[in-house]
C-alpha cells in the first residue's frame, strides 16, 4: 500500500473486537458495533508532531473519520484532534 496522509491526518486500521463473551455466547455480525481503536498505519507530517506515530494504537469516538478502501482493505483517515488517546 502506497499512501501519505497529508497535514494533520492519520491512516487507522481499525482492530477486530472479540466476538464471544466471557461465559462463551457468540455474538452475531449484525449486533457487533465496529470497534472504537485501531492501529496507525501512516501518519501526516503536523499529527507526527503532535506525538502520534506510526505502529501506536489509539481510541477514537465513534462517528469520527472517513473509511476509504485501499487495496481491498477498509481503513480509517481521521484528523489528529479526532484521536482521544494513546493506548501504552
Amino acid at each position: 500500500m502506497n499512501f501519505q496522509p497529508l497535514a494533520n491526518r492519520v491512516l487507522i486500521e481499525r482492530e477486530e473486537e472479540v466476538t464471544t463473551t466471557a461465559s462463551g455466547i457468540i455474538i452475531p455480525d449484525n449486533a457487533k458495533e465496529k470497534p472504537l481503536q485501531g492501529k496507525v498505519l501512516a501518519v501526516g507530517p503536523d499529527a507526527k508532531d503532535e506525538g502520534i506515530n506510526e505502529g501506536d494504537t489509539v481510541v477514537f469516538a465513534k462517528y469520527s473519520g472517513s473509511e476509504i478502501v485501499l487495496d481491498d482493505k477498509e481503513y480509517l483517515i481521521l484528523n489528529s484532534d479526532e484521536i482521544l488517546g494513546i493506548l501504552k
